[in-house]
């Protein structure tokens, strides 16, 4: 595992004030990405189909663009979430490239009382944080492309 991630997410919680030691990192988006991102091309595609080739290729990548976007805005998360995990919390940032330091944290939440639950999908892996006194969840989904590291993330959750 590159130490890119977790270093950025250390600097993040330093940068906030907060005294923790991240043990894995990972590039998350809210659920309902990629999957929007497919149904969106999918209509984009057949409304651009009756232009021509170029119409249909300019729809689909309408549609794809809209679709994600709708889904995460309906989410309430941002559309790029880099989620570090220590050994008592598990925290969420908002994030403009993998590459780049975290700026908002978006949520951090106790592990003492918290259930994981993950879900296998084709191309992406939903990793469900349960809240568990009051059962509110955050969903979200990681790629499986080994440059997200959204895999390191769940075995430590998991592990």
């Amino acid at each position: 595992m590159t130490d890119e991630m977790p270093e950025l997410v250390q600097r993040a919680l330093e940068a906030h004030g907060i005294d923790d030691e991240v043990i894995a990192a990972g590039d998350f988006n809210p659920r309902g990405h990629s999957g929007a991102m497919f149904a969106g091309g999918l209509a984009g595609g057949e409304v651009g189909e009756k232009f021509g080739g170029l119409g249909e290729g300019v729809g689909v990548a309408t549609g794809s663009l809209a679709g994600m976007h709708a889904s995460d805005a309906a989410s309430g998360l941002p559309e790029k979430m880099l989620i570090g995990v220590s050994p008592t919390t598990v925290y969420g940032f908002a994030e403009r490239t993998r590459h780049e330091e975290p700026t908002e944290l978006v949520f951090r939440i106790s592990r003492a009382d918290l259930t994981v639950s993950v879900h296998k999908r084709v191309n992406v892996r939903v990793l469900e944080l349960i809240h568990g006194s009051s059962d509110s969840r955050i969903e979200l989904e990681g790629n499986r492309l080994p440059v997200t590291h959204s895999r390191d993330v769940i075995e430590a959750l998991s592990g």
